[in-house]
């Protein structure tokens, strides 16, 4: 399959400045930016810098950012799923992850996440794949935001909609370990029959087990 990368970009003004929201971003590109401070979600700003790098390298990695000037403070990144991972079980050659979405704590309620998901959709050639999500309540940055388990996953559901993500059912054990742990999906025009039903046999892989 051919991973064809159309570059995309918009302005998005905010009370601290205009924001360039713009990708798929070359690993050349990324290396020239900073990575401001507040994106520690993950690992230390430095180690995520490089991790955003190499997955930019990837024949079919994909980093959407947001910057402002020449500092990068949120970024959302597609690739192919872990191959550890359920979802890798089934070779599927058009289906990617949504792996990380993160935006610096110094630049939070600007919207700059549905910023970045639209800008990530406007490329047509999302519509040849299934991309998906995996949500665990874990990761959350609950104490940063102040906001409980609850409020943090409808205000998530909420951002991922806007590049149209919907929550999908699933028997993962990880993500049934807990009400809040979610599936979110988008399934672009141009999948075919046969690769849904691959992918709902990803979905449920525990259905005929006792």
């Amino acid at each position: 399959m051919e991973h064809k990368k159309t570059y995309y970009s918009k302005e998005l003004t905010t009370p601290v400045g205009i924001l360039i929201i713009e990708g798929p971003i070359t690993p050349e590109q990324l290396a020239q930016y900073e990575f401001d401070p507040g994106l520690i979600a993950f690992r230390p700003p430095a180690k995520q810098h490089q991790a955003v790098i190499e997955i930019a390298s990837l024949t079919e990695g994909r980093i959407i950012i947001a910057r402002i000037e020449n500092t990068i403070i949120g970024y959302v990144t597609f690739l192919y799923p872990d191959p550890l991972e359920r979802w890798s079980e089934g070779n599927m050659e058009n289906l990617i992850e949504l792996g990380a979405i993160e935006v610096s704590s110094h630049y939070r309620g600007l919207k700059v996440g549905k910023a970045l998901l639209k800008v990530s959709m406007m490329d047509d050639a999302m519509e040849d794949y299934i991309i998906f999500t995996t949500e665990y309540y874990w990761h959350w940055d609950l104490k940063g935001t102040g906001l409980n388990v609850w409020e943090y996953r409808d205000i998530l559901g909420k951002m991922m909609s806007s590049g149209e993500l919907e929550w999908y059912a699933t028997d993962d054990p990880e993500i049934c370990s807990h009400p809040a742990n979610c599936l979110l999906v988008r399934i672009g025009k141009r999948v075919n029959s046969e690769s849904i039903q691959k992918f709902d046999s990803l979905r449920f892989m525990n259905r005929f087990m006792y």
